[in-house]
């Protein structure tokens, strides 16, 4: 597999190093890095960049430097948790949450962060400025437009009295056959790892691999994936079952890694979230 220096990071925060005071020294994150063939040089140069762009803060303790994630960083990271680890397969009201908004053209970089904005909430795009979410999210399209003064961004609660048309809806918003496609795909990747017995008896090294190689792979999904209300989802929607199955190994691998990575940082590491039905 080939890693990437700067997702390892933030999987290696979010899942383990804001559980141990949300800060590591540069000495242990190189040597986490490491264990995925990352070099040195490589590891600062990637600290440096994410610095300067406000994920972290960085103190001196002693001839140690010590990166801290910003306040800013630890609520994302909250945020992307919770989408990741919480599936919603809650009964629908048959309603819709419609964010529409108008942007001068003149301001092109307001458009691309309201866009932005919208799918990180699991907005679906139905015309260049109107875009639905199956859930109650009038609160947060409020509060993006309140960061967007520049913007009129208007929240409809709405809906079309029609299963089928909401239906169709949603194949219009989302690229469901694409999405369906993939989960299929992660499944077949990642059956054959769920073995409760088997990955209790691995060292921590490969559990760490082999969890942050899923952690990779299923963390795209929930910002893909609208979270369709049974109602809403095609024949035989695999979201449910990958869900399960990302659960299932996140948590079996989860006490050989989470020791691992203590024993490198050098202190004890709390335990994260698990899936939520």
């Amino acid at each position: 597999m080939q890693w990437k220096p700067r997702a390892l990071i933030l999987d290696l925060f979010g899942d383990y190093l804001r559980y141990a005071g949300s800060e590591v020294r540069l000495a242990d994150i190189t040597e986490l890095l490491a264990v995925f063939d990352i070099e040195a040089a490589t590891v600062r140069v990637n600290l440096s960049r994410l610095r300067k762009e406000d994920w972290f803060t960085t103190r001196r303790v002693g001839r140690e430097t010590v990166y801290s994630l910003t306040p800013h960083m630890l609520e994302i990271l909250n945020e992307g948790r919770e989408r990741i680890f919480r599936r919603r397969d809650e009964k629908w009201e048959g309603r819709w949450t419609m964010a529409i908004y108008q942007v001068p053209e003149s301001e092109r970089a307001v458009r691309e962060q309201l866009r932005k904005q919208l799918a990180w909430h699991g907005f679906g795009q139905l015309s260049p400025s109107t875009w639905l979410s199956p859930h109650d999210l009038i609160s947060e399209v409020r509060e993006i437009a309140a960061e967007h003064p520049l913007a009129k961004v208007d929240a409809l609660w709405c809906g079309t009295g029609d299963l089928e048309e909401d239906r169709d809806l949603a194949a219009r918003c989302w690229d469901l056959e694409q999405i369906g496609a993939d989960y299929r795909q992660f499944i077949r990747t990642y059956a054959a790892l769920d073995d409760e017995a088997a990955n209790a008896g691995k060292d921590g090294r490969t559990a760490l691999i082999e969890r942050m190689q899923i952690i990779g792979d299923f963390r795209r999904f929930p910002f893909r994936d609208p979270h369709l209300p049974l109602e809403l989802q095609p024949k035989g929607w695999p979201s449910s079952e990958a869900y399960s199955l990302f659960g299932a190994i996140h948590r079996q691998l989860g006490p050989a890694a989470t020791e691992f990575v203590s024993g490198i940082i050098g202190q004890p590491v709390g335990q994260g979230q698990e899936i939520v039905a």
